[in-house]
């Protein structure tokens, strides 16, 4: 099917970006994959799809990466799904600016930069369509997730403005804001949090509330949010958002995004941070 549409997907080792990347090449799209370590690589290669190695921390794996997907579709691109973050459990005041600018790599910078890669591509043909995965915490704050919400607020802020800025190119940039998905995020966390917070908890004036509250979620057996979907819920919307003729600037996923955006447009600031406070 050499008139196929092809896209660019990161972070499938696991999770959302895994059901799409399967999901995505059944429907009849061309489906290059990427991931951040080798051996997950060689794994989804071995699944039968075609995948690089992408690292939103390393630029220079965004770069060589991109090369090598677009040697692989003679400089064809139709879409980009960025995909693929962490978040670092923990009070704002005790994270440190260097765990700051390092989350920043991995969810907005390397993000920004794959991006910019792809759209002189997309606007060279007229059509494109580039979906950012964003999150509940892209709009609505919680306490003890500071980290991952600023990265998650600049991405919508970076998104709406090159969704103005690229008006009339025929290229789309478009927002999906999950909430509570299966995935790793949890598990994939706990590393951060033992990297940044933990050594420093004791000396922390919250050091009671990640004793009594934050590590025992974070560290308890995985249990199924009562609102959680599975990854399959993203892939729905994603086939909305690259296939429509009109897609949407947003999609809400679960229930409680749902609820915060509605929430949020209704509520005075102060009584919208009751109900958050109250949701943490």
């Amino acid at each position: 099917m050499p008139d196929r549409k092809t896209i660019l997907i990161t972070g499938c080792s696991s999770g959302i970006g895994y059901t799409c990347a399967h999901g995505l090449k059944v429907r009849g799209w061309r489906v290059i994959a990427s991931c951040r370590r080798a051996d997950d690589v060689e794994r989804l290669r071995g699944e039968g799809l075609e995948c690089v190695l992408i690292d939103y921390e390393d630029e220079a794996s965004i770069h060589a990466g991109f090369d090598e997907a677009m040697d692989m579709t003679d400089n064809r691109l139709d879409a980009l799904f960025n995909n693929g973050a962490y978040g670092i459990p923990g009070m704002t005041e005790d994270l440190s600016t260097d765990a700051l600018r390092q989350i920043f790599e991995a969810n907005f910078f390397g993000w920004h930069t794959l991006t910019c890669r792809a759209i002189p591509i997309m606007r060279e043909a007229g059509a494109g369509r580039i979906v950012q995965n964003s999150s509940v915490l892209g709009f609505a704050a919680l306490p003890a997730r500071g980290a991952y919400n600023s990265t998650k607020f600049a991405l919508e802020g970076l998104t709406d403005t090159l969704r103005l800025e690229l008006y009339g190119t025929g290229v789309d940039m478009i927002l999906i804001e999950p909430g509570p998905v299966t995935s790793k995020i949890r598990e994939n966390a706990r590393t951060h949090y033992d990297k940044w917070i933990k050594p420093i908890r004791e000396h922390s004036p919250w050091d009671d509330y990640y004793g009594d509250t934050l590590e025992p979620r974070l560290y308890k057996e995985y249990e199924k949010d009562r609102f959680e979907l599975g990854p399959e819920s993203v892939l729905r919307k994603l086939i909305h958002a690259l296939e429509s003729p009109r897609p949407r600037p947003r999609y809400y996923v679960t229930t409680p995004t749902y609820i915060a955006g509605t929430l949020k447009r209704l509520l005075p600031t102060r009584l919208f941070d009751a109900v958050m406070r109250r949701s943490s």
